[in-house]
């Protein structure tokens, strides 16, 4: 009865020590062969410790990508506000001083021709210049709308020089507002 215990009581603990049992029934080799396989783990857990502590300082810092030196919240932001029929582009420092302004109708398109995207696109080509001699060199968009002009203008941007950060949608959405025009009638 004693040998069906001590055997049940070796099992038991293996599987307690994640399958050591074969490593318990050695005899002699069992206490430095499990020092050894002790050891070993210690030493990876200490090497995947120090990798870590390793990473740590990049890990921790606030925000390691600079354009010019300047961090992303200091970067310049263009507002393109693309409606049915217009869309204006204003170039603004982080803290909202303007370098550039401009719209279709500004630049000379008229009535209809001030919704398109052609129009956008010379808006935006005309705000990146402008913006450019005021030594702006990136740009964060934020686009607000859904007219024609929102991807030319975002075009537009960067054939005027300008290179653009990142695209964010400001587009207003209801969560059901106010009640809608009627449909229009064709």
């Amino acid at each position: 009865m004693s040998a069906a215990l001590a055997v049940a009581w070796q099992r038991l603990l293996g599987a307690a020590w994640g399958g050591r049992g074969a490593v318990l029934c050695r005899g002699l080799r069992t206490g430095p062969q499990r020092l050894q396989d002790l050891a070993e783990a210690a030493a990876a857990k200490e090497a995947e410790n120090q990798s870590a502590t390793d990473l740590s300082p990049l890990i921790l810092q606030r925000n390691s990508m600079r354009w010019d030196g300047k961090i992303y919240e200091e970067i310049p932001i263009a507002h393109i506000k693309a409606t049915y029929n217009n869309t204006h582009i204003q170039v603004v420092s982080f803290d909202n001083r303007p370098f550039a302004r401009t719209s279709c109708g500004t630049e000379g398109f008229q009535n209809a021709k001030k919704g398109t995207a052609i129009a956008a696109q010379t808006a935006a080509m005309a705000a990146a210049v402008k913006a450019r001699g005021k030594g702006v060199l990136h740009v964060r968009v934020m686009v607000k709308g859904l007219g024609p002009g929102r991807k030319a203008a975002i075009k537009g941007l960067t054939m005027g020089g300008l290179e653009v950060i990142s695209i964010t949608d400001n587009t207003p959405v209801p969560h059901n507002g106010c009640r809608p025009r009627k449909a229009r009638r064709m």
